[in-house]
């Protein structure tokens, strides 16, 4: 099998992973009402502000979980469709797709909405975007 093709069964197989975990993982439930949030770093730094020993792992989970299971999505991606991504064409798109899939969640009301999660998931994105393009040296 071709590495493109192997490349491109694993980014379906990831993403209906992280489709299953954002809308249905984590004993997620249909909420009564939307819950989004749209004032940038709002949630970030309320996780930051209330930090201690009961709830790191919460704030680690939702902060650095946030980027890191975007990583392997945005490596994928790159890796994918190899010939096909400027920074600048990545970051509009990934941005776009994370706008949808926050969107959904906060219509389907399964989660929240969140501008700070856009960010920390971008973020995720562009660093396995560099990584890709780092070890290709599809950079220089």
């Amino acid at each position: 099998m071709q590495r493109t093709t192997m490349v491109r069964i694993l980014l379906i197989t990831y993403s209906l992973l992280l489709l299953y975990f954002m809308f249905a993982g984590f004993n997620r439930s249909v909420h009564l009402d939307y819950r989004y949030n749209m004032v940038p770093f709002h949630t970030i730094s309320k996780y930051l502000a209330n930090v201690s020993a009961r709830n790191l792992l919460d704030t680690l989970i939702n902060l650095v979980g946030n980027v890191a299971v975007f990583i392997p999505f945005g490596y994928l991606i790159s890796a994918a469709f190899p010939s096909r991504w400027s920074f600048s064409k990545f970051l509009l798109l990934f941005t776009a797709l994370i706008i949808m899939l926050e969107t959904a969640q906060m219509l389907l009301r399964v989660g929240t909405g969140d501008v700070d999660d856009l960010f920390l998931n971008v973020i995720g994105g562009l660093l396995g975007y560099g990584i890709y393009r780092f070890f290709t040296n599809e950079g220089n």
